[in-house]
């Protein structure tokens, strides 16, 4: 009998299907029907960024680049990293790589920058306030565990074909570990810093700017570090929807069955993603340890 209930049960059940399929869809062509003119201009803002750090790489020559990437390099992460930055950006300029670095660089940038803007605020409000840390903690937890394609599809509805979507897609993946970082760093000050702060009468502005901020950095810069990673990890999806860059190429070469093709720009992008990496790791550090061996 306790199974026919259960049948009937869960049978009635599905046939009332919540129609979230139909909200979405409703959604996004409200939207789209409604904000054309919003959308215009968000997509003319980010192709504007994206462009100008394209330009601004590709106007700076290759050798001087390499040098001040090279510099970076050694003073931050040490001689073993200038090495590998080394041969590592000669590897790309003799693959013939070089454009489509800058490509996806230019991406990566504009994809960081915007979660960067936007993150570390918001992370140093859900950190004064409790009520932000609840309200943003779901928010959170969808956007990091909702699958990246799912984020493609209103992209490319609001907004076409091209770099766009696929920076705003790559934003909404790479933001999280920004805001939660940064509320981690500044809650994780230790609470003798902030009672000498206060006894010597400073301000909430200063105490966040001269004692949270400075203490919370380390934390900070490890936010800045995975999103930056994961925007790396974007660019063969981004290059599903018409983004340039390294990610084409692997994708040309999944789709062809190049495998030579898509090696070589898999290889291209993890040498960037190890360069970037280990710099931006090492920026947190009051003091960088070189490897002088």
């Amino acid at each position: 009998m306790w199974k026919i209930l259960l049948v009937n049960w869960t049978e009635a059940l599905a046939m009332r299907r919540l129609p979230l399929r139909e909200w979405a869809d409703y959604a996004v062509l409200f939207l789209r029907s409604n904000h054309r003119d919003l959308f215009r201009a968000i997509s003319g803002v980010i192709e504007t960024i994206v462009l100008s750090f394209g330009d601004f790489l590709s106007h700076i020559p290759v050798t001087l680049f390499i040098i001040i990437l090279v510099l970076i390099a050694w003073r931050l992460a040490g001689r073993g990293m200038a090495i590998f930055t080394v041969v590592g950006m000669l590897l790309l300029v003799n693959l013939n790589l070089w454009d489509d670095t800058l490509m996806t660089l230019a991406l990566v940038l504009t994809s960081t920058f915007i979660s960067l803007i936007i993150g570390i605020p918001l992370g140093i409000l859900a950190s004064r306030w409790d009520l932000v840390e609840k309200i943003l903690r779901p928010l959170l937890d969808f956007m990091q565990t909702m699958p990246i394609f799912v984020y493609l599809l209103p992209a490319v509805m609001l907004f076409s074909i091209g770099v766009v979507p696929a920076v705003l897609a790559t934003v909404v993946f790479s933001m999280p570990p920004a805001i939660r970082l940064t509320n981690l760093g500044i809650r994780q000050v230790p609470a003798e810093m902030i009672e000498a702060a206060t006894s010597f009468g400073s301000t909430s502005f200063q105490m966040l700017t001269k004692v949270q901020l400075p203490l919370a950095l380390p934390s900070i810069m490890a936010g800045v570090n995975q999103c930056i990673m994961l925007a790396l990890s974007m660019v063969v999806i981004a290059a599903m929807i018409g983004a340039e860059g390294l990610g084409s190429i692997v994708y040309r070469g999944v789709t062809r069955l190049q495998i030579g093709s898509g090696f070589e720009g898999g290889l291209a992008v993890v040498i960037i993603a190890i360069i970037l990496d280990r710099v931006t790791q090492s920026l947190g550090r009051k003091s960088p340890q070189k490897d002088r061996g």
